[in-house]
């Protein structure tokens, strides 16, 4: 059987840890040739490592997803290296320090938004520029189950902008279905990264806090995130335009 993505070119921002690194090896395991990208250069050459280890073929290319200039030199080297751009997935997001509403330190704000809406706006600007030159795509946005789907006291930065990527993943799959671009959201609550573990908290510490607060007892793992990147990025997704898929263990059910 011929693995999903073969013969594809598929981009991962923020491919060098978590999240993206798995959807990374997983696309590279299904066939496609892979694009991770990030501000820091060592996270993505391990995933490239990793990629290649298993067999893959991968590329890093360093990038500010928030700079316009760096997100159209991404697409730009992208199509240069491997020849096309099939799939992308806009995962680069930002958490800062829990503050409420009137506390929120203005360059705090101004951080997260830049990067968590403004950054997947850039991304899908120049990725949506190649696709709908050349013959459409798939793109696949990480938002959150915090802000797209629920609130969470002290988190007002980051579920304004993860509620904002959820409604433009949504405006923007309208946009461009016509361009033959399928543009969906996953929203994952937590999962089995640092970003999801409180400052101190030990492993077993933090498994009892999922067991208490997750009605499936657990943290989500990276893979099972990455394979629902994978369907939505998928043929068998062709019929799904616009969905924002929650992944949270049933927190928001």
């Amino acid at each position: 059987m011929t693995a999903r993505f073969t013969g594809r070119t598929v981009l991962v921002t923020g491919g060098g840890t978590g999240i993206g690194r798995a959807v990374a090896l997983a696309f590279a395991r299904e066939g496609a040739k892979v694009v991770v990208a990030g501000r820091r250069a060592e996270p993505l050459a391990e995933t490239v490592a990793l990629v290649g280890k298993e067999g893959g073929e991968a590329l890093a290319v360093t990038a500010d997803v928030t700079v316009s200039a760096d997100v159209r030199a991404l697409v730009e080297r992208t199509v240069e290296h491997f020849g096309g751009l099939d799939v992308a997935v806009n995962n680069v997001g930002l958490l800062v320090p829990p503050a409420k509403v009137a506390d929120i330190p203005e360059d705090d704000w101004d951080r997260v938004m830049a990067t968590n809406l403004k950054g997947v706006w850039l991304s899908m600007k120049h990725e949506i520029g190649h696709m709908r030159a050349h013959g459409g795509g798939a793109i696949v946005n990480i938002s959150s189950n915090i802000g797209a789907h629920m609130r969470l006291e002290g988190f007002g930065a980051y579920t304004a902008s993860k509620a904002a990527v959820s409604a433009l993943t949504r405006n923007a799959a309208r946009d461009h279905i016509g361009d033959g671009i399928r543009i969906n959201a996953v929203s994952p609550g937590p999962v089995e990264t640092p970003t999801s573990s409180r400052p101190g908290e030990s492993a077993g510490d933090k498994a009892e806090r999922m067991r208490q607060t997750v009605p499936a007892g657990r943290a989500g793992a990276p893979d099972e995130i990455a394979a629902a990147v994978l369907h939505l990025a998928s043929d068998e997704a062709g019929f799904t335009v616009g969905a924002d898929l929650v992944l949270d263990g049933g927190i928001t059910a």
